[in-house]
């Protein structure tokens, strides 16, 4: 029965998903508004480190098999299988890449390895006369693959691609895919006027394709110029030489998915299957990412499951989108489900464990201190974030933890955090109040005070309370001088606590002072208490 329903479900995951995306009309609706912009928007935090437009990884089987170490160590793959390179070619581009990092911080010493180690990259080319002539015996991606191996040094890669552009000048023309791969590592390094002037020298040398289409549309997307990004997709499909490729289509769902134009995204989804062009990974990818972007918890789920009935099947990025948005939609127990099954195999990147733990943080589950210290253990601990330390301060305040908490204080003050928030003062406070520490909540108001924390009477009143409760009278009255430091006024409740003070301590006179600067200030006191 278990799995006759997890079949049904799949099944109803797909209709409704498809139902969703193939409610508009037969006409997609246009692409946004070329007056709408993003430059760097916060909604690309959460695409920021988990899907890649080049990403290819294996997929996770429902099942956990026991070989499962090797669907998470497979690196990037191309697109053609006839176009990979040989594995010993493999190991010399590894060795090439090792050598141009060990000197990423000398341009000239990168050139002179290039000039001495980089022209077996260029023999896909022989000599007839005083031509050269493009031949198979390299294959076309070999420098595009020296490319893509320098992904995390884009500069290196960028002077690399460089050092390729001049042997022009020696007769060895560029390769359209050459270009593609140049124009986005122009976008990576944010220098998007040299991605569009690589691509209009690729178009002058009639080496315009879809590719190069893709990568200015990259450039553009990657760098928060959506205006030119829709320009140029409108261009290719106005260009006959050229026709849009699903990667052109994934852009354009990325796009729209950072800006949360879900309507606009599932009409491109739409036009996808009108073109019979085949979803991939990256499709279904950008979609989750999208909806979970948009706090669209159940779309996401649904494409999930969509994906798990299909031919297409969750990848590595997949897992860690959906653990993403399990985390941000406070559904813990898919969460540690997920990352339980991706633990031991993936490095998390920092912002996604940061994630887990304000789900946590904003959690009432038992043991949720354990599990946030676990967490933590995985963060480097120079990676300092005023918003955690924040958060973690409410945590530990909240669970009565004063030790830790006036450790997390202590950060907040060495880094200079400020906190404004009222809320978390009151819990700050409330968690010296239980633990009956006048001492030390009176050593956390001057600091406060000192380092411009947003300061309210109900520290006040909280300390004046616990000397009270402390029989420590003198030093509760001269809390009221400190209000007059700071202007803050007194109220109906300051004059209470005084009063609820004195009387327990028998403090008759002042207890009579106290009544008649309420009746002074128009406000009401227990009568029955005063006068018994």
């Amino acid at each position: 029965m278990k799995r006759v329903w997890r079949i049904s479900d799949a099944a109803a995951a797909q209709s409704e998903l498809l139902f969703n995306l193939h409610r508009h009309h037969s006409k997609p609706i246009s692409l946004i508004p070329a007056s709408f912009n993003l430059q760097r928007s916060s909604l690309y935090r959460f695409y920021e480190g988990t899907v890649s437009p080049t990403t290819s990884h294996s997929t996770l089987p429902n099942k956990t098999p026991n070989s499962i170490i090797n669907l998470f160590i497979e690196k990037l793959s191309l697109a053609e299988s006839h176009l990979r390179p040989k594995p010993e070619m493999t190991q010399k581009l590894v060795e090439l890449r090792d050598e141009l990092v060990e000197k990423v911080d000398s341009l000239e010493e990168v050139g002179e390895i290039l000039e001495e180690r980089g022209d077996w990259l260029l023999e896909s080319y022989t000599n007839q006369g005083d031509v050269h002539v493009h031949t198979k015996e390299i294959p076309d991606r070999v420098f595009s693959e020296l490319l893509t191996n320098l992904g995390s040094w884009p500069n290196l890669a960028m002077e690399v691609f460089n050092w390729r552009r001049r042997k022009m000048e020696q007769g060895y023309p560029m390769l359209s895919e050459e270009y593609a791969s140049g124009i986005t590592i122009a976008g990576r390094i944010k220098n998007v006027d040299l991605a569009a002037e690589l691509f209009s020298e690729a178009e002058s040398k009639q080496l315009k394709t879809t590719s190069t289409y893709n990568a200015l549309m990259s450039a553009y997307m990657f760098n928060g110029i959506i205006e030119k990004c829709q320009l140029v997709f409108w261009n290719l499909k106005r260009d006959p030489s050229c026709s849009p490729s699903i990667v052109t289509y994934n852009i354009l769902i990325s796009v729209f998915g950072r800006l949360m134009l879900i309507d606009h995204m599932e009409a491109t989804f739409q036009e996808i299957q009108h073109l019979n062009l085949s979803p991939n990974i990256n499709t279904y990818n950008n979609l989750i990412a999208a909806y979970a972007t948009a706090w669209m918890w159940d779309r996401m789920e649904r494409t999930f499951l969509l994906m798990k009935a299909g031919p297409v099947k969750p990848n590595i990025d997949t897992h860690l989108l959906m653990l993403r948005g399990y985390a941000h939609s406070g559904k813990l127990d898919r969460m540690e489900e997920t990352f339980q099954m991706l633990k031991l195999h993936v490095d998390f990147h920092t912002p996604l464990i940061r994630a887990m733990i304000t789900a946590y943080c904003r959690s009432s589950v038992k043991d949720r201190t354990k599990r946030v210290e676990e967490l933590l253990r995985l963060i480097p601990k120079d990676e300092y974030r005023p918003w955690l330390n924040v958060l973690l301060i409410r945590l530990y305040a909240q669970e009565n933890n004063l030790e830790i908490m006036e450790k997390l204080i202590n950060e907040a003050f060495e880094h200079k955090t400020i906190v404004l928030t009222v809320p978390l003062m009151c819990c700050i406070i409330t968690a010296y109040y239980r633990r009956n520490a006048v001492d030390k909540l009176s050593i956390f108001i001057k600091r406060a005070e000192c380092a411009g924390w947003r300061i309210c009477r109900s520290l006040y009143h909280c300390k004046m309370s616990m000397y009270g409760l402390q029989k420590r009278l003198e030093e509760m009255e001269n809390v009221l001088s400190e209000m007059d430091n700071v202007h803050i006024s007194y109220t109906k409740k300051t004059f209470l606590i005084m009063y609820k003070a004195y009387l327990m301590c028998g403090k008759r006179h002042k207890v009579e002072t106290v009544v008649g600067l309420m009746c002074k200030h128009g406000y009401q006191f227990p009568m029955e208490e005063f006068l018994s």
